[in-house]
Order: structure tokens, then C-alpha cells, then sequence
């Protein structure tokens, strides 16, 4: 089972090689998306929380909830550190898992994956390219009244010889309060049938198609940097074969580290005092009712709107329902080096209010759209860098997933840069090979969303 295991995985990577042909040319997926986009009716009319029913405040829990007290609930948290109120905002309370799953399928000799052209109420261009399934378990469970999604039966029922990848990963966690989802990639032994909704594609493709802004979403990003190409090892054929310092660092796997990332992580959920408290919405400082929003009286990076929504083509066609709503882009940037032949990544270790358990590893930067004036020395160097447009090896504008949040978007980032002009890093930085951060991809909760996200983009 093992060695058939590393062999498909081999098989994965050396078809993306190959030059087999794709089973629909990049031109008709275009097209196919454009056609979905243009046959499909939305409406969404911003309203006011009074008319949202059957969402509304629950003076006695303080949260903004549906009455079922399904889907999720839109709460107050209050962060504490060393005794010190450092933090206090609304947040999603979603405890449900969720599945972000892709089906893969060999055709033609080469490895497809089933994606499906998904419309959200909170898209920006309305229809973004999605996994096979991306449903909440209030969706599958049907909770919603609504049509069962498709596919849903392969990833009920899978089988451990078919899973590619199955990991626990975690959500945006400055929104989400210890959110995560089940990153699923399945395969099958036969070709599926294509729905209007869903079509076969290349990894190549879909890379590709990460180069337009805001086309391929959040949820397909973070399952595809959760391939596990770290465990094909070193004499096969595996991604970036063509550019070397990418060859190398793909199966390069550093106990050194490992041990370093850990030993930071290990400290800050040791050591620092970090305690939560739930309030009620209405008594977060600074926050109140205002224009039908909920929103900080001072610059900050989301609002909470309200929203009537009628979309085509779903499993529900018409509802209601509480959206967070972004003010601004942020910035989520990359730094990479040659080391000695290996190109790492500059990592940092990144608590945020809502993470599961305190902290995870994220990119080099990650600037809310109101981030502090203050910057260390990377981000000041990172800032300078991008201004240049010096050495850019990926700038792309993408979203956030839609169904929770209204039209957010970040600019993602990667850039080179010679190591010794960061020879010196501040605390919590680490240098890191691709390979290390592949392999703790398959650790549930390691790596934050806008790190999975950043190498998602690297191409093959």
C-alpha cells in the first residue's frame, strides 16, 4: 500500500512534466467560466439587521445568530495578555468542520482534479474556481433545506487507499474564532461525469489561472498546497524539475528546522499569557450599530454588513444572512533565498485571536488593510523591495472565501532576496526549505491559511 501510495504521488508530479494533453484546453475553461458567470442571475441588497431574520441579536447570549442556531454566530472577543486587554472585535463562531474536497482522476496519463465553477454571495467577480465539494456540515447535513451537494458521497465514503490528502487545516483566525475545515484530495479509478458546474483540469491549469486576480478561490488554494510532494522523494520526478533550486528544496527536509520552528512555537504557548473572554457584541469598546453596519468607530479592517441574497444555482436560492466586509486590501508577501543551492522561505510565527491553539507559522509579512504604522526591519525591507517591482516572482490579487466575507481581497506576494541582507532576523523569524513546510502541511494546524495560500502560487 505504501509503495503504491509513493508511486501515484510520483505518477502526480511526472505527469505535470509530460506533456500528455489536458483533457479541455486553458481557452475553454476560460470560456467555461465566463459562460457560468454570464448564465447565472445574483442579487445582493445590503438591508439591515432588523429585516435579516431569521438572523438576529440574542440579548441573552449577546451574539448575532440564526434562530435554528445552525451555520455559525457572530460573537464579541475580548483578548488578554499579561493582564492587558490587547484586543476586542467581533468574530465568526463556526465549530463545525467542513469539507474542502477535490477529486483527481488520471486521464490521458495525466493527473486531473474535478473543479467546480462555485458562485458566493461575497465573491468579487461573482464565480471563482473552487473545489469539487466546499460545503459546510450545516450544508450537507442539509440543515439549509436545500438540495444535497454533488459529489458529497465519494468524501462520506472514502476509502484510505484513495486519499492523496486529508488534513484539519485551519481558517482565517482574525475572523474566525478556532475555525477549520477538512482539506480532502480523493482519488477515483474512472472518469466522472462533468455537470455544468464542474469541469477536469490540470494542476498546471489551474496554476495558471492563479495569475488572474481573484479567479481561483481560497478554499482550492489551501487544499492544493497540501499535497504531500515531500514524501516522493528525492529520485523521482517531482515539481519544479525544470528550475533547480526548486528541485532541490522540494523532497529537502530539515530536522534543524523543525526543531527551531518548534521550539518557538513551543515557548509562546508556554510562556505567554494569553487568555480569551467572550462579550457581548454591544459592549465591545468602540464597536456599535451605525448606517445598518456593525463597525469600529476607529480605522479597522472589516465591518459587519447585512444582506439579501438570491443566487442562481445553488443548493439555496434565496436568503439572508450577516457578512463581514472588508475595508481595504491586505498584504500577505513571501520572502525566498538562495541558500547554498536551497531556496527557503522566510517564515514567522503568527498568533492571531481566533488561532485553535494560540499560534501558527505564517509568511514573512501579513499587513491588515489598518495594520500599525510600526514595521520591523523585514516588512520595511519587504515594503522597499515590492515598491522597486525587484525581483518579483509572483503578484497577485485574490480573495477571500465568500461565503462568510463580502468582497475581500489580498494582495499575495512572493519576492527573492540575496540572504545576506537579512543575515541579522528579528525574533520569530526562521529560514525554511520548501520540503520542511510541505511536510508540516500534513500536521493538522501548523501552518496559517495565508501561508498555505503564498506557496500554493509556486508554480511547477
Amino acid at each position: 500500500m505504501k509503495d503504491k501510495k509513493k508511486r501515484i504521488l510520483k505518477e502526480i508530479a511526472e505527469g505535470e512534466q509530460s506533456g500528455q494533453e489536458a483533457y479541455h484546453s486553458t481557452d475553454s475553461l476560460h470560456n467555461w467560466l465566463k459562460e457560468r458567470k454570464d448564465s447565472l442571475t445574483m442579487f445582493l441588497k445590503k438591508i439591515s439587521l432588523e429585516t435579516c431574520a431569521p438572523w438576529f441579536y440574542d440579548g441573552t447570549d449577546g451574539c448575532i445568530r440564526n434562530q435554528t442556531g445552525s451555520f455559525f454566530k457572530i460573537c464579541g472577543i475580548r483578548q488578554y495578555q499579561h493582564g492587558k486587554v490587547v484586543l476586542e472585535q467581533p468574530i465568526i463562531e463556526q465549530s463545525e468542520i467542513g469539507f474542502l474536497g477535490i477529486i483527481c482522476c488520471k486521464i490521458n496519463g495525466i493527473w486531473h482534479y474535478l473543479m467546480q465553477a462555485k458562485i458566493e454571495p461575497g465573491n468579487v467577480n461573482v464565480v471563482q474556481l473552487s473545489p469539487t465539494l466546499q460545503a459546510t456540515k450545516s450544508n450537507f447535513t442539509r440543515k439549509h433545506g436545500g438540495n444535497k451537494p454533488l459529489f458529497l458521497e465519494y468524501f462520506m465514503n472514502m476509502k484510505p487507499e484513495s486519499i492523496i490528502v486529508d488534513q484539519i487545516q485551519s481558517e482565517q483566525s482574525s475572523r474566525f474564532l478556532k475555525k477549520r475545515n477538512r482539506n480532502v484530495i480523493l482519488m477515483v479509478d474512472q472518469i466522472l461525469e462533468e455537470p455544468d458546474t464542474h469541469r477536469w483540469m490540470t494542476l498546471v491549469q489551474i496554476k495558471e489561472m492563479m495569475h488572474y486576480d481573484n479567479l481561483v478561490n481560497m478554499d482550492t488554494r489551501t487544499v492544493l498546497s497540501c499535497i504531500p510532494y515531500v514524501l516522493m522523494g528525492q529520485e523521482g520526478d517531482v515539481p519544479f524539475k525544470d528550475k533547480p533550486y526548486f528541485y532541490k528544496t522540494a523532497w529537502n527536509m530539515n530536522r534543524k528546522t523543525i526543531a527551531e520552528l518548534y521550539y518557538n512555537i513551543n515557548n509562546y504557548k508556554m510562556f505567554q499569557e494569553n487568555v480569551l473572554e467572550k462579550v457581548p457584541l454591544y459592549k465591545l469598546k468602540g464597536w456599535s450599530m451605525q448606517d445598518d453596519e456593525f463597525r469600529a468607530e476607529f480605522p479597522y479592517s472589516f465591518r459587519i454588513i447585512f444582506c439579501d441574497i438570491n443566487i442562481e444555482g445553488r443548493e439555496v436560492t434565496h436568503w439572508k444572512q450577516p457578512l463581514f466586509a472588508a475595508n481595504g486590501k491586505a498584504l500577505f508577501g513571501l520572502f525566498c533565498c538562495d541558500d547554498e543551492g536551497i531556496l527557503k522561505f522566510l517564515v514567522k510565527l503568527r498568533p492571531e485571536v481566533g488561532c485553535f491553539d494560540s499560534v501558527e507559522i505564517g509568511p514573512s509579512v501579513q499587513r491588515e488593510s489598518f495594520a500599525s504604522e510600526q514595521k520591523d526591519m523585514v516588512e520595511v525591507l519587504f515594503l522597499k523591495q515590492l515598491a522597486e517591482r525587484k525581483d518579483v516572482l509572483a503578484d497577485t490579487i485574490l480573495s477571500e472565501e465568500g461565503g462568510r466575507f463580502y468582497q475581500e481581497e489580498n494582495r499575495n506576494v512572493i519576492l527573492y532576496i540575496e540572504k545576506e541582507k537579512l543575515e541579522e532576523l528579528p525574533q520569530d523569524y526562521v529560514w525554511s526549505d520548501y520540503g520542511t513546510l510541505n511536510i508540516l502541511t500534513q500536521v493538522n494546524n501548523c501552518l496559517n491559511i495565508q501561508l498555505r495560500n503564498l506557496l500554493s502560487l509556486l508554480e511547477l
